[in-house]
């Protein structure tokens, strides 16, 4: 039992994760747009840092766990929504609230990947590494510029898990583990957003799943709550694919 606090806690995987963590008996700080404790939008500076600060204050500076599942579509049609949410609002929150973290109990965090993340060749682009450089700025004006949601999406999520492990030693010296989770198509209302997005839906929609099925977001919430537990005690700086085998499928010889 312990404090958590959940981004993007109102639907989809955010839900299923607070759900799951309420039933261990965590007490949970939810944040969304709408129809949470923080109602809050991530995509600004200011709607992070009032994230930032408000979740401080009702956990009174002591957080257990953290998971950061907020997050935006391809279908989103401005492309630099898309990386602000996905990628700041993602970093922002799990950094300003390290602190608090390091007050917890065996404190954990997960944010939530893509498999996506790995299907393009992303490394170098100029996009992400202004993302990684933490140039908000820049990455919005060469995402708009290139007015591809479907690259904002990849590319933030490609960030994102990168931002992850290039933080494996100074949240370990803090003694707060940090992981990430990369799903694969799961039936939410992202999905189905997705799906109905003439560029985006396609490839989805014609995606032959090895397991023969869509994602549940249950399914991600068991890893979710499994990676802050304390029989992961030992797994830090990890990103996990949890997408019914598309990425082995697809990647087989890269891991």
């Amino acid at each position: 039992m312990g404090t958590a606090l959940v981004t993007g806690s109102a639907s989809g995987i955010g839900a299923a994760v607070r759900k799951r963590l309420e039933s261990q008996g965590d007490r949970v700080i939810g944040v969304d747009l709408r129809d949470a404790e923080i109602c809050c939008d991530l995509s600004t500076s200011k709607g992070r840092e009032e994230a930032v600060r408000e979740a401080l204050e009702r956990c009174d500076g002591t957080l257990d766990r953290l998971v950061t599942c907020a997050g935006l579509g391809p279908a989103t049609k401005r492309a630099s929504l898309i990386s602000s949410v996905n990628y700041f609002g993602a970093v922002d929150v799990f950094d300003g609230l390290l602190p608090a973290l390091t007050q917890g109990a065996a404190a954990a965090s997960v944010a939530i990947v893509s498999n996506s993340a790995q299907m393009a060749p992303l490394d170098d682009t100029p996009f992400v590494q202004a993302l990684l450089d933490g140039d908000e700025a820049k990455a919005s004006r060469i995402i708009d510029d290139m007015d591809s949601p479907i690259v904002a999406y990849m590319g933030s999520k490609h960030a994102l898990g990168r931002a992850i492990r290039r933080r494996v030693r100074l949240w370990g010296t803090a003694r707060v583990r940090l992981n990430g989770v990369a799903p694969g198509p799961v039936d939410t209302p992202l999905l189905k957003a997705s799906l109905e997005d003439p560029i985006a839906g396609p490839p989805i929609a014609n995606a032959d799943l090895p397991l023969g099925r869509l994602g549940r977001p249950d399914d991600i919430a068991a890893l979710v709550s499994f990676l802050l537990g304390a029989e992961a005690s030992w797994i830090h700086g990890s990103i996990f694919f949890v997408d019914g085998g598309n990425d082995a499928d697809i990647r087989p010889d890269r891991y």
